[in-house]
């Protein structure tokens, strides 16, 4: 076992070969579709002020109250390494004006929270995700969701199920409360401490709670949903009709709430049973931040890399997958040939080509062995013999054949 010197932080990884060719692949193809459905990528920091994530989130959340790294720095400020990319994202645009209000933008980066590690939970881990703002609109929520279901197909994950239901209208808040909370008094002794504390502080959270006692609970009560008005249920029906013409299919779960303040309107999780019982690996819903005097409306969702990794393994998705295969090999018999590879290896790499060589001279079956592990697509032997005569020995590792090239015709044909 490798010493603990030579280890992460608890809940952090290291992440190299050979995984990191499954992350690349994934990071890849997100932005390709990003580009497809005109997103934008966006870059914010990892430490922000901690009322940005105070006031997006809430202060009420699990996520603000045991979850963030947050510190009081030199100059009295206090401030908390990202726990989500939505709130950093929104203040950015936020300060856009009026451009900021109709955006259509993506990031990919690490995330942070202070909790126990689990499968696919890490206190670093790594999101992919989007935020488009723009006014309340049920038919910007179903291009998200398919956008989020594109992504998925084209990482190749199969047997993901999408939840959705509705945190209703701004105006529905106090109806939801004061519904839930009188559902629930006759309970109250039953319920976990936590869920007795948040009744007063935030009821939606005892919708959510992870107690089985609690839960049995919750199904007993009306949803949330009941006590919202019927320009919130038709808003969600649009958004769930819409899906439906697009050919992609949805569950109704009216006790979905998701776990962040800022939601109205249209929430959804995406889960997949390859990850237990805290099966979520994908979550997203509209939202209303407010930002000093503006609010600002969205959609948006995100998705934890490591927890879409775990998915698509158990799909037959996996590193080997994705090791890179194309390049050159150039292979050295002797010092000068050593030096003309050096300028030949500058050569292919102008033209943008992975190209690899041992930098002394080693015998000839040491540097295949660098080639085999390389798993490059064709090896070039260069020695005195070749260089006399102005060619190149040139093998194809797939193939196994090999012919005599010019430097010219191997540039021209790599």
């Amino acid at each position: 076992m490798a010493s603990s010197e030579f280890q992460p932080l608890q809940g952090m990884s290291d992440i190299g070969v050979p995984e990191i060719w499954l992350w690349q692949m994934i990071e890849q193809r997100a932005r390709t579709l990003f580009s497809c459905y005109n997103y934008e990528e966006l870059r914010t920091p990892s430490l922000e002020k901690l009322s940005v994530f105070k006031r997006s989130i809430g202060d009420t959340t699990d996520v603000v109250q045991k979850e963030m790294y947050s510190f009081i720095d030199r100059g009295g400020r206090e401030l908390a390494l990202r726990p989500e990319g939505t709130a950093g994202t929104i203040r950015h645009l936020a300060g856009r004006g009026e451009e900021g209000l109709n955006a259509r933008v993506f990031y990919i980066a690490p995330m942070f929270r202070c909790e126990r590690p689990q499968a696919g939970r890490k206190r670093q881990f790594h999101q992919v995700g989007v935020e488009a703002t723009g006014v309340p609109n049920p038919l910007a929520d179903a291009e998200c969701i398919a956008l989020q279901q594109h992504l998925l197909e084209e990482w190749g994950l199969t047997g993901s199920k999408i939840q959705i239901s509705t945190r209703g209208e701004l105006s529905d808040r106090q109806p939801v409360a004061d519904g839930l909370r009188n559902a629930l008094q006759p309970h109250l002794s039953d319920l976990c401490s936590d869920c007795q504390r948040r009744i007063n502080e935030n009821v939606l959270r005892v919708i959510d709670c992870k107690n089985k006692n609690c839960g049995k609970i919750v199904d007993q009560i009306p949803s949330p949903v009941d006590f919202m008005s019927e320009e919130s249920r038709q808003y969600l029906d649009t958004v769930i009709h819409t899906l439906k013409k697009m050919g992609i299919e949805v569950e109704l779960n009216p006790k979905l709430v998701r776990g962040l303040d800022y939601y109205v309107h249209t929430v959804w999780e995406i889960t997949h049973g390859a990850l237990g019982a805290q099966n979520a690996i994908a979550g997203g819903g509209r939202y209303e931040i407010a930002l000093g005097k503006k609010g600002v409306p969205g959609v948006g969702f995100a998705m934890g890399m490591e927890r879409v990794i775990t998915s698509l393994e158990s799909c037959g998705v996996t590193a080997d997958q994705f090791v890179p295969s194309d390049g050159i090999w150039l292979i050295s018999l002797g010092e000068k040939a050593l030096i003309e590879n050096m300028k030949i290896a500058r050569k292919l790499r102008e033209k943008g080509l992975r190209c690899g060589m041992d930098l002394e001279v080693k015998s000839m079956k040491a540097q295949m062995r660098k080639a085999n592990k390389a798993r490059v697509k064709k090896v070039i032997i260069c020695g005195e013999d070749e260089m006399a005569k102005g060619i190149l020995l040139v093998k194809d590792m797939n193939e196994g054949s090999q012919e005599e090239l010019s430097l010219e015709d191997v540039i021209r044909d790599a």
